[in-house]
């Protein structure tokens, strides 16, 4: 979905700022024009991570266009970045899955030891591996 963002240039000794005004008091910057939209993207998704909200809708340009007549947004330009709301849906999912009892064993060990629920321990360790971050051992299932 297409949300205003105001920016102020950059130059060679600075970034290009971001202001995402319908995520109030969410920014981003980008040395590279063309990282601002991913850099706006990733600001968003911080800013909701973990928060139980709704997901605002966005404002219309010409609403922003007032706010920067009436001096809250000044020295920049706005622009319009498409924003993946799908990656903003925190909210959680039952979900049925096989493992095999000596992987779980050994899950379930870790999860204890370190105070955190075992569905929790699932999710981050498969984003890690989704993200690339995570170990190349394969199991099967």
């Amino acid at each position: 979905m297409l949300y205003p963002v105001y920016v102020h240039l950059g130059d060679d000794g600075s970034a290009h700022g971001a202001t995402i005004p319908d995520f109030p008091g969410c920014f981003s910057a980008a040395d590279d024009w063309d990282d601002l939209p991913a850099n706006v993207q990733e600001a968003v998704e911080l800013y909701c991570d973990g928060e139980d909200m709704d997901i605002p809708t966005p404002s219309g340009l010409a609403e922003m266009v007032a706010l920067e007549r009436k001096g809250e947004y000044e020295g920049g330009t706005w622009v319009m970045i498409d924003i993946d709301l799908s990656k903003l849906d925190t909210r959680m999912q039952r979900i049925n899955i096989s493992v095999p009892a000596n992987a779980l064993r050994e899950i379930d060990a870790y999860a204890r030891a370190h105070d955190i629920p075992r569905s929790r321990f699932l999710v981050n360790a498969a984003i890690q591996v989704a993200r690339g971050k995570g170990g190349k051992r394969r199991t099967s299932a």
